[in-house]
C-alpha cells in the first residue's frame, strides 16, 4: 500500500532543498531561473511544493546549482 503523504513530503522537501541551496548562494529566484533556463514563477512553485519537478527540471536545477541530479535529490530527500 502506498502512503499518500509520501509524494507531498518528497515534493515539499525538494522545494525546501532547492530554496536552501539558492539562498546559500545569495541568489534570487530570478537568478536561479535564468541559470537553469526555467521560468521564475515555476521556480517559485517548485520551492513552495506546488508542482512536481520533472527529471529534466531536476537536471537543469542541479546543473545551475553545480550539483549532480543525484546529489540534489539526496540533499532534498534528507529534509524532513
Amino acid at each position: 500500500m502506498i502512503n499518500d503523504s509520501v509524494p507531498s513530503v518528497l515534493v515539499t522537501g525538494f522545494g525546501i532543498g532547492v530554496r536552501q541551496l539558492r539562498e546559500a548562494r545569495g541568489w534570487s529566484q530570478e537568478r536561479l531561473a535564468e541559470q537553469a533556463n526555467l521560468n521564475r514563477s515555476f521556480v517559485g512553485e517548485i520551492e513552495r511544493g506546488c508542482v512536481i519537478a520533472s527529471l529534466l527540471t531536476v537536471k537543469k536545477l542541479a546543473a545551475a546549482l553545480t550539483l549532480t541530479p543525484s546529489a540534489l535529490l539526496t540533499r532534498c530527500e534528507a529534509i524532513k
